[in-house]
């Protein structure tokens, strides 16, 4: 079943990145939070520099990435290889869907921001 089929019908509401309902910040990223409708959806920030596996892994406690994504990219390149190694890049204006079992990285000097539409829970905690 969809979460988008929990929302409530009858209501009305906006939210805005520029004023988040929790900030999780973590080496050369940040992550914004916010729930709407019942539903958590996250803006990360990635610096240049930035890779799962060195600045998470050590807060996950996992091998890899166990968080699903849903993600909408807005700007920069993430690189993403997946456990049984496919690889892909994310460039803005993409949209990926990325199973659990991943490492990313950022790709150059720019930084990376993506929407994500789900597995931002306990992402960075």
């Amino acid at each position: 079943m969809s979460s988008m089929q929990h929302l409530p019908h009858n209501l009305a509401e906006l939210k805005s990145f520029n004023r988040p309902d929790e900030v999780r910040d973590f080496p050369k990223g940040k992550l914004e939070i916010i729930t709407i409708g019942g539903v958590i959806i996250g803006r990360a920030t990635f610096q240049p520099g930035w890779r799962w596996s060195e600045s998470l892994q050590p807060i996950a406690k996992t091998t890899s990435c166990e968080a699903p994504h849903f993600q909408y990219h807005i700007a920069g390149v993430l690189k993403v290889k997946m456990d049984d190694g496919q690889e892909y890049e994310c460039r803005a204006g993409d949209i990926s869907l990325l199973p659990s079992g991943h490492d990313a990285w950022v790709v150059g000097d720019e930084p990376v921001i993506v929407v994500d539409f789900q597995g931002m829970y306990n992402y960075g905690k």
